[in-house]
């Protein structure tokens, strides 16, 4: 058994200042520090640097490793101009996207803090890599295609790919499906997976309205969209309507990406639910998609992660940058708040989502810890998720499922 401790225990929301920590592969019990050492004589003591935090290991609910080869190849500022250019350039992005270049990936999320991450995968290239790092993976096998004529080898292929997925517990590798888009997928091979879903008791995510364009699509089969799928896909209206595709989730509480344009309707149908979104703030500034209105969220009750998305929309897979961004960006919102809230979307709100015991720093969860230091003595616990955020690149020690791994 090991006793960790800090000047600072991320708890609940609160930091409790000389606790420390009693964890094998699971937490033990959390209490002040002197009532633990009597408690567990026998216990390796770990102390961790002075003006140390310790959080939950940070959790990534949404990104794309099988992008990870981008740097200049991809075009942003428009949704559209950025769809395009995956199109032109999709094989030799994913030529160039070997192992060792998405294992750097999953390298940057870990000395950033993240233990856990949500991986959508749209052709199983990165399997191999989910097995290797240290991280927990919930792995989403994507399924995507919205042309009738081939819906079954789609689905074949999907299916060979969610079951290759599975069986991997002891690598920390939990099989789970997303479904693209309402726009790329046929309603037929939609509800097969949905249901696979449901059947097999796994996790959904999907992206939803994530810019103007999709938005105009859906509502009236018009847009930039409209002249995308006339010439590649000779498809001249959307197969679905919105309120179709949500209602297709229902009673199966699924991860949304996204849903920047989402109105109060979809909102309130979200909500009522139980599903939850995934906000990418660098990912929607870089396609023009907007901003997601996350107060609006709280209003509505509906949990919500921050996530970095994929290199394919992004400069960086570190959470700190995306939580950075995320600060400047919603203006409107007290800042301590905020930064507050922030750290509990990468924590607690995130480890609920995956429906998962972590998250947390709490008897029976896993042994998921990231310690964060300081670069001066805090004057106060009430700006520490605020100088977190601000002065966090890389954590100083991670551990997972009770091991160090930084």
């Amino acid at each position: 058994m090991k006793l960790i401790k800090a000047d600072y225990i991320y708890i609940d929301g609160k930091y409790l200042k000389d606790y420390a920590i009693a964890f094998e592969k699971d937490i033990i019990s959390v209490a002040p520090y002197i009532e633990m050492r009597d408690r567990y004589p026998q216990a390796t003591l770990i102390e961790t640097d002075e003006n140390s935090i310790i959080y939950p290991g940070f959790i990534n609910t949404h990104v794309h490793l099988e992008f990870s080869a981008n740097k200049t190849t991809l075009r942003y500022g428009s949704f559209m101009d950025w769809l395009y250019s995956v199109i032109e350039s999709r094989e030799s992005l994913m030529g160039d996207c070997d192992i060792e270049t998405m294992s750097s990936a999953c390298e940057d999320m870990l000395k950033s803090g993240v233990t856990t991450i949500g991986a959508i995968s749209s052709m199983g290239l990165d399997m191999e890599v989910s097995i290797a790092t240290p991280q927990r993976v919930v792995y989403f096998n994507e399924i995507v295609g919205s042309n009738p004529q081939s819906v079954d080898a789609l689905y074949d292929d999907f299916i060979n790919r969610f079951e290759s997925s599975s069986g991997h517990e002891e690598d920390r590798v939990i099989p789970a499906i997303a479904i693209h888009s309402p726009y790329a997928l046929h309603p037929i091979v939609l509800d097969r997976a949905i249901q696979l879903a449901k059947d097999r008791g796994v996790l959904l995510t999907a992206h939803l309205l994530e810019s103007p364009a999709e938005r105009e699509w859906l509502d009236r089969g018009d847009g930039d969209f409209k002249e995308f799928f006339s010439s590649f896909f000779n498809q001249h209206k959307p197969n679905i309507s919105i309120d179709e595709f949500l209602s297709k989730f229902d009673g199966h509480p699924t991860h949304f990406a996204h849903a920047v344009q989402a109105q109060d309707s979809e909102l309130e149908k979200i909500s009522k639910e139980g599903h939850s979104i995934a906000h990418c703030p660098r990912s929607n500034r870089l396609l023009g998609c907007g901003k997601l209105d996350i107060d609006r969220l709280d209003r509505f009750e509906i949990p919500y992660s921050v996530a970095t998305d994929g290199l394919s929309s992004n400069n960086s897979l570190k959470i700190f940058d995306e939580l950075r961004s995320a600060l400047m960006i919603h203006d409107n919102m007290k800042l301590k708040t905020l930064a507050n809230r922030l750290i509990r979307a990468v924590t607690k709100d995130a480890g609920e989502i995956l429906r998962l015991p972590i998250g947390s720093i709490e008897a029976n969860y896993k042994a998921d810890l990231a310690v964060v230091t300081l670069p001066q003595k805090p004057s106060s616990s009430e700006d520490l998720a605020l100088w977190t955020i601000l002065h966090t690149d890389n954590v100083s020690w991670l551990y997972i499922d009770g091991e160090r791994v930084i």
